[in-house]
């Protein structure tokens, strides 16, 4: 393969010989419009954010879940909260902190200002069980009045209370069982850290009877300041590549990257469609069922369009919600749909929204 660099031409003469014209060396500005080379660049320029997040977190954090055990996950999402990339940490936080930044765009709005850093762990704002504490920070620009993008950290954090050591006690019949509960928190407010009132919501769970306050008070603090500072790192990151791009570059990129990776979930499902016999009218229906170890059903029609390349996924038939905390909450059965799409995409493209604008995620059975 020969790669011919842009303003430079190439022919073959009538000797078979392949003679190269070198154009002006000028260097030519990138643009909004895309271009493959540049797409291939800003999506690992953006995968490496979430990285360097990641390391940042793991070398500060004090605790053995983090530090050690890298129970942790980092992320980019676009002005409307969709997940943009990621480094390769633990998958169901993953899409499931999509989920988590959009509720608090909805939820805060214009209250969410520059200097603020949210902190959320609830299941029904995109939270999966209470100890995975997801720290969010928006990246605001100059000029700009809403945030540009987002950067955010989920750690599981060993303990936050409740009535039993680790917050995942099997009995459990409410949400202060289980710990502190965080929906829209400002753990940091005009840039100073509120450690007096998150250290109180920790050891809030305490006021239940029968419950405890967080049991290692020191390593939840740490931690989170841990996470502050990984976002703290990607903003930085943001803003440098804001610097030599442009914001409508960057932007543009982050589009394009969650495009691209949607076209291909298309033409996986296009080709996966192609492949069954068992169509009817144009649509393929493959359905299957598992059961938990106490009979309950888990059960999954999906219904493909080839012609469109879109599905719908229906989990009509799943057992009920349980009066425990053996529950998915919707987050987290998005996030495992969105992990097994991007499993069965033979190209490299990084895990994100992965184009579920473009696929029913009906509500039946996904438990607020």
């Amino acid at each position: 393969t020969i790669l011919i660099e842009p303003d430079c031409t190439a022919d073959i003469t009538q000797h078979g010989d392949i003679k190269i014209t070198i154009g002006s060396g000028k260097a030519h500005a990138i643009g909004p419009k895309l271009d493959t080379i540049q797409l291939s660049i800003f999506s690992h320029r953006f995968m490496s954010i979430a990285e360097q997040m990641g390391r940042i977190l793991q070398r500060t954090a004090i605790s053995t879940n983090i530090k050690e055990r890298l129970d942790f996950s980092c992320a980019l999402f676009g002005p409307a909260g969709g997940l943009v990339s990621n480094a390769p940490h633990i998958p169901v936080h993953l899409g499931a902190m999509q989920e988590t930044v959009q509720f608090q765009i909805n939820h805060l709005g214009d209250d969410l200002k520059e200097g603020d850093v949210i902190l959320s762990n609830h299941p029904s704002a995109g939270g999966s069980h209470l100890p995975d504490l997801t720290v969010i920070t928006p990246v605001f620009r100059k000029g700009v009045s809403r945030a540009v993008f987002f950067v955010a950290s989920r750690g599981h954090h060993a303990d936050i209370g409740g009535i039993t050591p680790g917050s995942m006690p099997p009995h459990s019949k409410s949400l202060q069982e289980e710990g502190a509960v965080f929906i829209s928190f400002k753990l940091v407010k005009d840039g100073v850290f509120q450690e007096e009132a998150v250290t109180e919501a920790l050891l809030a769970p305490a006021q239940i009877p029968g419950s405890s306050g967080t049991r290692n008070l020191h390593d939840n603090l740490s931690d989170l300041r841990a996470q502050v500072a990984a976002n703290q790192r990607g903003i930085q990151l943001v803003n440098e590549l804001i610097d030599v791009y442009g914001l409508e570059v960057v932007q543009a990129y982050m589009f394009h990257i969650q495009n691209n990776a949607e076209i291909a979930v298309k033409e996986m499902l296009r080709e996966f469609a192609r492949r069954c016999r068992r169509q009817v009218a144009g649509l393929l229906e493959v359905e299957s069922e598992d059961h938990m170890d106490d009979g309950t059903p888990i059960r999954l029609k999906v219904k493909i369009n080839e012609a469109e390349g879109t599905a719908v996924f229906d989990f009509t038939g799943t057992g009920p919600e349980v009066f425990g905390n053996c529950n998915a909450p919707r987050a987290i059965t998005l996030s495992a749909l969105i992990y097994c799409l991007r499993c069965m995409v033979g190209q490299d493209i990084p895990l994100n929204q992965v184009g579920t604008t473009g696929h029913d995620w009906g509500n039946e059975c996904l438990h607020e």
